[in-house]
């Protein structure tokens, strides 16, 4: 009921804020181009898409996921036959057990999360996302209530959304590509932020289904966790842009072989039938991503109504001048755009990211507070869409308000380490 709340808000505060342009200043076109604006046509003012073409966006996106998500399920398939998903669950388990208390020892999900949290931290989205939709899938399997969502799949979806992640790399990409004279400068802001975020996505959720966070086992991870963190902040920031990158290349997509040589070593040492194990994961992978299909579309539209309507610019000048009023620094202001729409788009938060670079300039205050924003969470509605979405979940409970209120503490740590790191 919430996500159809928040959706049916956003079409109509966006029609609304339309019609008010249309009648009220003289705006006569922006019903067109709301509908059937294109952001390749150089005679739309907006630079958008509207209504249609975004349709046709949602549809690409789920096509694309189609050979992703049946790759990974696939493989998935293998480990969970060959025993893979059970050992991995048995190495978290006794950190998982204590934040999913009512996950039964080695249930299967535990190692789906892990793999997803781990795909996630190395800021790989393709293979996090079908590793998320399994371990929903499987936390499924023991919700007794298929239409509401379960304590487990809220405290995992909302650590998921956290969007902790150790090297931010496409923010550092899109900066260098906009010739910032230090790419790499938001890497440890982005690391203190989206590491806060986590935390405090724990902390509510945790508060709310009254789990205990100063057991032994909970703290000896978090503290773990924190120092693998540190190390490798430490050894990041004595390497160059370049270096950054091909470092982070090498450690992603080697760990992703890797992970693939030992699901198919292990099925061979288990003498299962390997190639017949991934079909029949990678079928799964092509029914999820046709089911998503209508919850992507859903919010995708919703987002772009909101965009080419100008209500986010409005909101964005409404701010602005508030803190003005009380004689406030409001460089920050320029950034917000990218925090605002983040929870909503990732790829609209690139584009408002990369808007900013080129009107501020890369090496701005703005610039550098904006790729903060990007790298340091997740898309937060995008995320309940698609992850619920797959498992037919109507009531989320009070996940989306737990997912906001991470994202509003880590927007207002963002702006202070901003502040504090280039103020």
């Amino acid at each position: 009921m919430a996500l159809s709340r928040i959706w049916s808000a956003f079409i109509i505060i966006a029609i609304f804020v339309a019609g008010v342009k249309c009648f009220f200043f003289g705006e006569t076109q922006i019903f067109s181009w709301m509908i059937s604006g294109k952001a390749s046509d150089p005679a739309n003012p907006l630079k958008l898409d509207g209504v249609i073409e975004t349709c046709w966006v949602a549809v690409e996106i789920c096509l694309k996921l189609i050979g992703v998500l049946a790759l990974f399920i696939g493989f998935m398939s293998i480990a969970e036959k060959a025993g893979g998903i059970r050992l991995l669950s048995k190495i978290v388990g006794p950190f998982f057990s204590k934040l999913f208390p009512e996950i039964p020892k080695g249930h299967p999900s535990m190692g789906h999360m892990i793999m997803n949290f781990s795909a996630n931290l190395l800021g790989l989205d393709n293979a996090a996302t079908p590793f998320g939709l399994k371990a929903m899938d499987s936390l499924q399997e023991l919700n007794t209530n298929k239409d509401v969502a379960s304590n487990s799949q809220i405290m995992f979806l909302c650590l998921h959304a956290a969007g902790l992640n150790l090297i931010p790399v496409s923010v550092i990409a899109v900066r260098a590509a906009n010739h910032a004279s230090d790419p790499t400068d938001v890497f440890i802001p982005c690391m203190i932020v989206t590491f806060v975020g986590t935390m405090t996505a724990m902390i509510i959720v945790s508060f709310k289904q009254k789990i205990n966070l100063f057991q032994p086992v909970i703290l000896i991870w978090v503290f773990s966790i924190s120092a693998f963190i540190v190390l490798l902040v430490l050894y990041i920031t004595r390497l160059n842009a370049a270096g950054i990158q091909i470092f982070s290349g090498q450690l992603s997509n080697g760990l992703i072989l890797l992970v693939f040589l030992l699901i198919v070593l292990g099925g061979i040492y288990k003498k299962i039938d390997i190639f017949s194990a991934f079909i029949d994961g990678a079928k799964n992978g092509f029914d999820t991503a046709i089911r998503i299909i209508p919850y992507i579309l859903g919010i995708l539209v919703a987002v772009s109504m909101l965009r080419t309507s100008g209500t986010f610019d409005a909101v964005i000048n409404g701010m602005k001048h508030f803190f003005a009023m009380f004689g406030a620094d409001t460089r920050f202001v320029d950034g917000l755009p990218t925090a605002l729409i983040r929870p909503m788009s990732g790829g609209a938060a690139r584009g408002m990211m990369v808007s900013t670079m080129t009107t501020f300039g890369p090496d701005s205050f703005a610039s550098k507070l904006s790729g903060i924003f990007q790298g340091a969470s997740d898309t937060t509605f995008y995320v309940v869409a698609v992850y619920f979405g797959s498992v037919n979940i109507k009531n989320t409970r009070y996940s989306i308000g737990a997912m906001l209120l991470a994202d509003l503490v880590g927007i207002i740590t963002a702006i202070g380490v901003c502040y504090l790191f280039f103020g």
